[in-house]
């Protein structure tokens, strides 16, 4: 079975972010970039699915050369081969991207593709359900449980109120949400395999955005707190201020 899991590089959940000189893009001076949180489960999820039905794992990032070293990781953790899509200097958006992954998708041969529910720094959560769409091919989002055949599969995800079950056949676009599994730590013996295994670097150009970033802006600050007082004295103060400032109460 060919399997593809698709990846991205991001900065770290923690980091200190400050918008660019331009206005549109973050400031990457010391920011740590890492492997998606999502994209972890998807590539855990692919290795499951290697080892309980056998096949190939390949792991695809559109990115920055820098990407490599997060691919690296992914080959640590068992898959056969990754393939980084260069970035370039054109913007690219969710239905550009899926666009460039449909298109190597095709290519592979693959039955099952892999990716995470959302990135941490866009949120946009479509790169999974445009992909599906483009290739004709069934697709489950939010997936919080899953179960491979050779010829079927069923899933679980959480909605509102309750859980719902959902089933199909091959090929199948499958977005993991945090839960899906214990995404494994890469050993010695997988690091030092994974410097032997195929990591090939393409240039493909991506095709138009449909959606244009105007402007990068900050959060407001949080004003500074207000002490109102101690002890059951303040208690008057407080409630005022929860009915008739916050409309809490």
């Amino acid at each position: 079975m060919e399997i593809l899991a698709l990846v991205k590089r991001v900065p770290a959940t923690d980091s200190k972010i400050k918008v660019g000189s331009d206005g549109k893009n973050i400031d990457p001076a010391g920011v740590e970039f890492v492997l998606n949180p999502y994209d972890e489960h998807a590539v855990e999820q692919a290795l499951k699915s290697k080892e309980s039905l056998g096949g190939t794992v390949t792991v695809l990032c559109y990115g920055p050369a820098a990407a490599q070293k997060d691919l690296r990781t992914c080959l640590a953790m068992g898959a056969d081969k990754a393939i980084l899509l260069k970035e370039g200097d054109q913007a690219v958006d969710g239905h550009s991207l899926s666009k460039l992954f449909a298109e190597k998708a095709k290519e592979g041969g693959y039955e099952i593709i892999f990716c995470g529910v959302q990135s941490v720094d866009n949120d946009d959560g479509q790169v999974g359900p445009r992909l599906a769409s483009l290739l004709s091919w069934a697709c489950v989002t939010d997936a919080s449980s899953f179960e491979l055949t050779e010829n079927a599969w069923k899933a679980e995800r959480d909605i509102e109120g309750g859980r719902e079950v959902v089933s199909g056949g091959l090929p199948v676009v499958v977005t993991c949400n945090k839960g899906l599994n214990e995404p494994r730590y890469p050993n010695l013996k997988g690091i030092m395999a994974a410097k032997k295994k195929p990591l090939e670097e393409l240039e493909l150009a991506a095709g138009e955005s449909q959606t244009e970033i105007v402007a990068l802006t900050p959060p407001p600050e949080r004003p500074a707190p207000t002490i109102l007082g101690e002890g059951a004295d303040a208690v008057a103060a407080l409630m005022d201020k929860l009915q008739n400032e916050a409309k809490v109460l």
